[in-house]
């Protein structure tokens, strides 16, 4: 049985570009539309979910209203001989009038009631004289999304575009993100005590060095002056006898 025609206007219809260089993340945006007089209820999906952050992932898109989706490209090494096979679907379906829970929702529809959109992935490298302004759009534009994503970010607000276990998710993510930068603050702090610990110990050896030329000097000398006095006292017994 043949799926039903998209509800949902996508922008752009059939490819997300996304314009180097690749060194940062690179963000493209995706425009939902929903021109029905029905609540549609979407999710973003992509063959290579490890290479793309998307926010919002999924949700619902009320009638007439639109959603846009950040759709952003994590750092790579780009290869301009190498197409891209990356591919994003966006699936959706018209919400139940009684909707409470959404992943039950997507797990108990049936074949003929899920509609689908698929866009390719296109890697554009710019010209040498348009790198330096793209690769700074691209971080003030990343850069802004998270901060205000990280600023806006409540359990009350996501939960209209995102289900409890991608709530879930995220919660788990946030904590280990903040688990490894403790890890990496201790240690950071463990190296500069080593390092404090090994030039305190280099200036000792520097210091107990210094001292001990400077005694085997200070002894050297001593020895000298006792033996031209001693020398002198030969000569002057010698010399008086020869007078006498």
């Amino acid at each position: 049985m043949a799926r039903p025609e998209q509800v949902l206007l996508l922008e752009p219809q059939h490819e997300l570009r996304f314009r180097g260089p690749f060194s940062d993340v690179v963000t493209t945006t995706l425009k939902l539309s929903n021109p029905t007089d029905r609540n549609v209820c979407f999710k973003v999906k992509t063959t290579a979910p490890r290479r793309y952050c998307v926010r919002p992932n999924s949700g619902i898109i009320d009638a007439g209203t639109s959603i846009n989706v950040s759709v952003m490209l994590q750092p790579f090494e780009y290869d301009p001989n190498e197409k891209s096979k990356h591919k994003f679907m966006v699936q959706s379906m018209l919400a139940p009038p009684d909707m409470t829970d959404m992943e039950g929702v997507w797990k108990e529809a049936k074949p003929d009631e899920l509609m689908d959109s698929k866009l390719r992935c296109v890697f554009e490298l710019p010209a040498e004289n348009e790198k330096t302004h793209d690769m700074e759009s691209n971080k003030v534009m990343s850069s802004g999304l998270l901060k205000s994503e990280s600023s806006t970010l409540s359990m009350k607000s996501m939960s209209s575009t995102l289900d409890d276990g991608e709530v879930k998710k995220i919660m788990e993510e946030c904590k280990r993100l903040q688990m490894e930068a403790q890890r990496l603050r201790e240690e950071n702090k463990q190296i500069r005590e080593d390092d404090g610990l090994r030039m305190r110990k280099s200036n000792m050896m520097s210091s107990q060095h210094s001292s001990s030329m400077a005694m085997a000097k200070e002894e050297g000398l001593s020895a000298r002056a006792v033996a031209l006095i001693v020398l002198f006292f030969v000569v002057g017994v010698i010399v008086g006898k020869l007078v006498l």
